[in-house]
Formats: structure tokens, sequence, C-alpha cells
């Protein structure tokens, strides 16, 4: 999530749009029946493989795509890959990243995509500090030194705004992957996701977390979003690929250790032990009352509509703030209703 204001022309030229920019027409990355008779969905991650994708492995090694007439092939981010301008070329017909906000600024910057779903209801982005020095509310922070990435320095600020906390109070240093500077004593919280528990090992058991969604900032994480074109054109193969999504995460949930292994097995470079640890936090964040309510992938207009006033006030947009229905839509989740709701 960019802390800076971005305009459609960076936003294109970062995102490798420049096709469309010059009137290239996009075309939909759902390729046509195999010689199974099944349809070629591209996924295109916003970073590397993780276990938020444990729910897409499952339904490929139990078939639960090809039930649904689908062939699902997952292309992972990465540091120099750009998954929103993947998505919005064509290259790839589904998209899924890490946050919310990405697909605000990416529709406010005139990339025309947008989410259908929503794989984890609360985002487990968290502030993480020591029992000697806890922050465990966001007055807290006061007088602190914060350590997080450069891209969610833009997050601490929404953070402070939506708690009257004056950005003066606060110190906000960068960090990278690890949770060193807390060990140090170089900063007085660090941030990262509660679900990555391999990174926060080092930090041992004692420690203070603070989620960002308990402090008023409440973004969704894994979200699944496709263009306009391909919701309008391709909504079958979408709905088709959100039931079987669907079905694996329900398995998952049934089936903890075997999903672990079967994600393992799949990304080899994954540690099953840190992720066998991990499995319940994840499902924590992915069947929540909401989906108990509306089901697995569920979404909420109001949500959407918080962030995006939140974003506004921060000057996030360049220009016009996006409307709700410009970074959403609901059609997909109404059109699987009744099959997600079975899973959750």
């Amino acid at each position: 999530m960019p802390n800076t204001k971005i305009t459609k022309r960076q936003f294109l030229r970062y995102s490798g749009g420049a096709a469309m920019a010059a009137g290239v027409p996009a075309f939909i990355g759902v390729g046509a029946a195999n010689a199974a008779g099944l349809k070629t969905v591209e996924m295109q991650l916003g970073w590397l493989a993780s276990n938020g994708l444990l729910g897409e492995v499952v339904a490929q090694a139990k078939g639960f795509y090809e039930a649904e007439g689908v062939e699902l092939r997952i292309t992972p981010g990465g540091p120099n890959v750009d998954g929103v301008g993947s998505v919005a070329a064509g290259r790839a017909a589904v998209g899924q990243i890490s946050s919310s906000p990405s697909i605000m600024l990416a529709r406010a910057a005139g990339i025309p995509i947008k989410a259908f779903a929503a794989g984890y209801q609360k985002h487990p982005f968290t502030y993480f500090s020591r029992p000697d020095n806890p922050i465990r509310e966001p007055k807290d922070m006061i007088g602190k030194t914060i350590a997080t990435m450069p891209t969610a320095h833009i997050l601490l600020k929404a953070l402070m705004a939506a708690n009257d906390i004056a950005e003066k109070d606060v110190e906000i240093v960068n960090m990278g992957s690890d949770m060193n500077q807390l060990m140090t004593g170089q900063a007085d919280a660090v941030s990262g996701w509660l679900t990555n528990i391999a990174a926060l090992d080092v930090l041992g058991e004692e420690r203070v977390d603070l989620m960002l969604w308990d402090t008023g900032i409440q973004l969704y994480a894994t979200v699944y979003y496709a263009t306009d074109e391909t919701i309008e054109e391709e909504a079958e193969t979408l709905a088709g690929f959100t039931r079987a999504t669907a079905r694996g995460w329900r398995y998952v949930r049934e089936n903890p250790e075997e999903a672990v292994d079967l994600l393992v097995a799949a990304y080899p470079n994954m540690d099953r032990e840190a992720e066998i640890r991990a499995v319940e936090q994840v499902l924590g964040f992915v069947f929540t009352e909401a989906t108990e309510q509306e089901g697995w992938g569920t979404m909420n207009r109001a949500n959407w509509e918080s962030q995006i006033e939140a974003y506004a006030a921060l000057g996030q947009f360049d220009g016009d703030a996006p409307g709700v229905d410009e970074v959403m839509t609901l059609k997909i989740l109404e059109m699987t209703a009744d099959a997600r709701r079975e899973v959750s």
C-alpha cells in the first residue's frame, strides 16, 4: 500500500498498464475450455505464496475446481511483480492482493478493477511490543518509536488519525522483514502479520499484540479482484472459482494438518512446523461472525465506505476518491450465496 498519493500516469507506469493507456484493448484472462472441458483461470498473487493460499491449494488437490469446470493456475508475485497490472492487462483473470486499500488506490488511478470477495474478514496486521514496555492501545504509542514497513506508514498514520494522535507525537521508522529492531531496543514496537509465525518466533512467546483492526482501521486481507470486463463477461466462471475456493477453505478448517501438508507439498520452501502452528490463527481470520451469517468471502459495503473515507481524509487519492461501487461488487457473492453459507 503506497504511502504517497499516486497519479494515474504513475500507476500505469508501475503496473505495466501502458498498453491500456495507449488504447490497446485488454483481454479477459480466462482461457478457452481445454481438452478436458475446463476453463483455465490464471490467479495472480500480489506477493509470494503463503498460508493465505491454503484453501486454493486444497481445492486444487481435491478436485473442487474441476467440479466447477475450472482449471486454476496460481502465479506467485514478488518484489518485482505487480499483480494489479497483470490483472488489469488481462494476463490473469483473478488477483489476490494482501490488503483492500490497494484496490481503492488502483481504482482512483483509473485502473478498472474491483474486489469481488474477501478471504480474510479481519486484517492480521499487528503491532508487536514487549511486556516491559507494552503498547496495548493506540494512546500507548505516544512518545514511542514504531518500526514499520515503508508501504505501511499510511496504516500507522490512519491509526493515529482515527485515534486523535498527532503525527509529531510518534516517531515512525522503517523496518525490513525481520523483528530485530524490537529485540535490540531500536524501536518500541514493530509490525507484521499475526499469521506469519516463522517471523514472529524471534520475539518469543512473551510479546504484546495490538491488531490494527482493534484500533478502528478495519481492512480486508487476501482480497480477490478482477477487471470490470471479467466480472461482467465471465461471472459464471468467477462464481465457480468462488464456490470451489470456499469448499477448499471448509476442508482446511475440518482437516488443518492435512491442508498444511498439501500446502508444503505444493510450496516446499514453507516450514511445515511453523505452518501447523499458524493454521489455527489463519482460520480465525477467514471464519468469523460475518462468515457465519453471510458465508465465506463475504464483504460489507459500509466497511469499504469507511476505508475510502479514511484514505481520502489522509489525502491518498489523486483527485476525487473512488465510489464504493467502483472498488467492490457483490455480484459474485450474490451468485454464490447458498454455496458459501454451506461451508461457513
